[in-house]
């Protein structure tokens, strides 16, 4: 079977020697697997560690291979995103430039395969759509991320942002909500980050997406496609509580309308869960995703082959949603001098 993994991330190692050149947090050093430890706060027992698997493009796309499908991939930032509006602005904005044209070089090097979508600095909107139109003018990205915070500010829903939503909205531009680990830390501590693991990026995900559902963002640019991950977070699951709570929001409609215009993966280490998130969003909303390397896909697609579902379905949860989703087209012709020059990067 022909398979696009729509939660997929790889991340260029130059962003994090960058990184590693700061003292202020937020920073990173070197760890004892050969990849990087990333401070994002002070005062917080959490810190997010890389291990080997995240930064060889190569090596994850044989990983995939071995599965035993043609499986391309569409990489977003994840956990990382929020580090963009965590730096002095021109500094953000730089950063996000290195990241975006390390994305433009891997789809380059591997057309049709590998997807990439943009890091955008949010502490200034009109840096963050300046970055935004160079990420998809000169860069051709097919997307962009959104953290689940500013920085440590959960508000995502500020009214400074509409216009980025609304740019987001007229390109129809995929936007890839992924928690970041920013908020919730202090009181989600201990247990060897089990507690925030387990628990805080459901909170953070979930908080942030019901921000944009209760500020009318949602409604104000109903075109914007929103990829909630991880199956939506706890929304689905609480979906009655919202519409029962919102009330005092004055939404023109249910909390619930809006959560069902949002778009989902498949990435939950329980079949029941998978299944929940198609029934709610549709078989039409929901992609096949293994938050790679967070996740073992061949755990993903086992979990999925417990669901009964039709090869039409299939069909469209493993490739053509993602095809018609995310907006990826096939790769236009590149030379043999530029591949050249590509792969000698």
């Amino acid at each position: 079977m022909h398979i696009i993994d729509s939660h997929f991330h790889w991340w260029p190692r130059s962003v994090f020697e960058t990184l590693c050149k700061r003292r202020e947090i937020p920073r990173a050093y070197p760890n004892d697997q050969g990849c990087y430890t990333m401070i994002l706060q002070d005062g917080t027992d959490y810190i997010l560690d890389s291990w080997p698997a995240w930064f060889d493009l190569d090596e994850q796309l044989e990983h995939m291979d071995k599965l035993g499908h043609q499986i391309d991939v569409v990489g977003s930032i994840g956990p990382f995103s929020v580090y963009f509006s965590s730096l002095p602005k021109e500094e953000g904005r730089d950063l996000a430039i290195q990241w975006n044209e390390e994305m433009a070089w891997a789809q380059k090097r591997y057309p049709g395969r590998f997807w990439g979508s943009a890091a955008i600095p949010f502490q200034d909107t009109a840096m963050a759509l300046e970055v935004l139109e160079d990420a998809v003018g000169r860069l051709g990205l097919m997307g962009v991320n959104l953290p689940g915070s500013i920085g440590a500010d959960p508000r995502i829903d500020a009214e400074r942002m509409q216009p980025f939503y609304a740019r987001c909205a007229e390109l129809k531009l995929p936007v890839f909500m992924h928690p970041t680990d920013a908020v919730f830390n202090s009181m989600l501590d201990g247990y060897n980050g089990a507690l925030h693991l387990s628990l805080g990026r459901v909170i953070e995900v979930s908080v942030a997406a019901m921000r944009l559902v209760l500020s009318g963002t949602m409604e104000r640019h109903p075109d914007l496609k929103l990829i909630m991950s991880h199956t939506g977070g706890a929304l689905p699951y609480q979906s009655g509580r919202m519409d029962k709570n919102t009330g005092p929001a004055k939404l023109p409609k249910p909390a619930s309308y809006y959560l069902k215009n949002m778009y989902t993966d498949t990435v939950s280490p329980h079949s029941a869960g998978m299944k929940f998130a198609i029934d709610y969003y549709g078989i039409d909303r929901v992609m096949y995703g293994t938050d790679y390397p967070c996740w073992d896909p061949a755990t993903a697609l086992k979990l999925l082959a417990e669901i009964e579902l039709s090869d039409a379905d299939k069909q469209k949860l493993f490739y053509d949603n993602a095809r018609r989703i995310l907006n990826l087209k096939d790769p236009a012709p590149v030379k043999a001098a530029e591949r050249e020059l590509v792969a000698a990067k």
